[in-house]
């Protein structure tokens, strides 16, 4: 009786805790990318990518699940990558090719960018992607599947999946053939996502028939996906933005499917319409009738740091944009330094190099002296490098924070981290840094 009662409770204490455990489950993300460059100012397709949130990478193409604490990966198609027909990065490489948040530089130029790509390639992907023949970084498209936060802003649409889907997932792809079969209409980078996105869930993202003449699109295989979410309320959905990385290199442009493209280009649209009207209002139907799509106006930012978290609102903006003004004021109604130029200027024959604790900084010339630049959050304070160097950088990375556009470029809780880094960068002893300090406080004043 006693080994009954002593059972009965052990399933008892056992129900209770199943019970009260917290739901383990993963997610799948479908990555809509802007264009930038060629593909920016001509078609404006853009990109889009695979992020699984809890299956992790064992090699770049072979699948595992994550370990405590991994942040996941991100599977996508391109061609002339090694013979593969998809290559899987984690989660910070493909975004900023570091390792780890912290190492994440505050600010960059498509110098720093490419020596952060190339660092990464040499340790993690040099298998795959071999120096050139006299030692060099190798041409190709490989560049695009890490530091993609350099060149563009991302935007997230995730849905919650289960474990059971996502072993399945793993096995699947693991065990079929991994040959490079990238075709322009066929077989593109949104066909990829969209037949992921059917593996878990059958018929959540199609093609377009009319907006993208049955070829598949980056920005239709994610409305596709939102639409899917919307008949499907009872599977959590979040949406949220990659801002791109503050820095001297070009900002991305939005998203176009291939209709939209022609429609909303004059280049196109102009000559189409005076050459051929009848075949110019078709397109325009057809945009109208399948073609728009807006990422949502409150989607969450993320942060590597902190998750995803809410977007700066616009009177926060304006308050920090006042604060900033006060800061940087060396006198009364000077106009502000063109911080940017100088840091760009700055860069010019810098050397990436880690720290003693393994973060990246860069060693630059001030002067006839050779200095030590950290460009992270955690060693810009802390380097050897004169103080206007760190001030140029924190006031260049929050100006670009703070301009307005389309989409957010950083939460609050971000910018508060950058703000406090910034007035730690001047707070030197004097009455005028006093003043400054003051002025900009007075501008926050009211803020959260």
């Amino acid at each position: 009786m006693r080994i009954l009662k002593r059972t009965r409770l052990a399933w008892r204490l056992a129900l209770l805790l199943l019970s009260t455990a917290p739901c383990v489950r993963a997610d799948i993300a479908v990555l809509l990318e802007e264009p930038y460059s060629y593909d920016g100012a001509l078609a404006g397709t853009g990109h889009t990518a695979l992020y699984l949130a809890r299956v992790c990478a064992a090699s770049p193409t072979v699948l595992r699940r994550c370990q405590p604490g991994e942040a996941g990966v991100v599977l996508s198609r391109y061609h002339r990558i090694a013979g593969y027909d998809w290559i899987a990065v984690p989660l910070y490489p493909y975004l900023y090719a570091i390792e780890k948040p912290e190492d994440i530089p505050l600010f960059a130029d498509n110098k720093l960018e490419a020596a952060l790509r190339d660092r990464y390639r040499r340790r993690f992907l040099e298998n795959l992607i071999p120096d050139g023949p006299s030692g060099e970084t190798p041409g190709g498209d490989w560049y695009e599947l890490v530091g993609s936060a350099y060149d563009r802003t991302l935007y997230g649409f995730q849905i919650e999946t289960s474990s059971a889907q996502d072993d399945k997932f793993i096995a699947a792809y693991n065990a079929r053939p991994n040959r490079q079969s990238y075709k322009l209409v066929s077989r593109n980078c949104a066909d990829f996502v969209r037949e992921a996105v059917n593996f878990y869930y059958p018929k959540a993202a199609k093609r377009a028939l009319i907006a993208d003449l049955d070829v598949s699109t980056p920005k239709h295989v994610a409305k596709s996906f939102v639409q899917f979410s919307k008949r499907n309320p009872e599977l959590q959905f979040t949406a949220f933005v990659i801002p791109q990385v503050p820095g001297t290199i070009r900002r991305s442009q939005p998203v176009h499917g291939i209709v939209e493209s022609v429609f909303k280009a004059k280049k196109y649209e102009l000559p189409l319409l005076a050459l051929h009207p009848v075949v110019a209002g078709g397109v325009a139907a057809a945009y109208v009738a399948g073609g728009r799509f807006s990422p949502p106006q409150d989607a969450l930012v993320f942060s590597a740091d902190d998750g995803l978290q809410t977007r700066l609102s616009d009177k926060e903006r304006r308050s920090y944009q006042k604060g900033l003004e006060e800061v940087t004021r060396t006198v009364a109604n000077a106009e502000p330094r063109r911080e940017e130029a100088s840091w760009h200027h700055l860069l010019d024959g810098a050397q990436l190099r880690v720290d003693e604790n393994g973060h990246p900084l860069l060693q630059v010339r001030s002067g006839d002296a050779l200095v030590d630049v950290g460009i992270t959050r955690e060693n810009v304070l802390s380097s050897d490098a004169p103080p206007e160097i760190m001030q140029e950088l924190l006031v260049a990375r929050l100006r670009e924070q703070l301009r307005g556009g389309r989409s957010p470029k950083t939460s609050e809780p971000e910018l508060r981290k950058d703000w406090k880094l910034l007035e730690a960068a001047f707070s030197e002893d004097s009455e005028e840094a006093a003043l400054r300090r003051k002025a900009a406080a007075d501008a926050l004043e009211g803020l959260p």
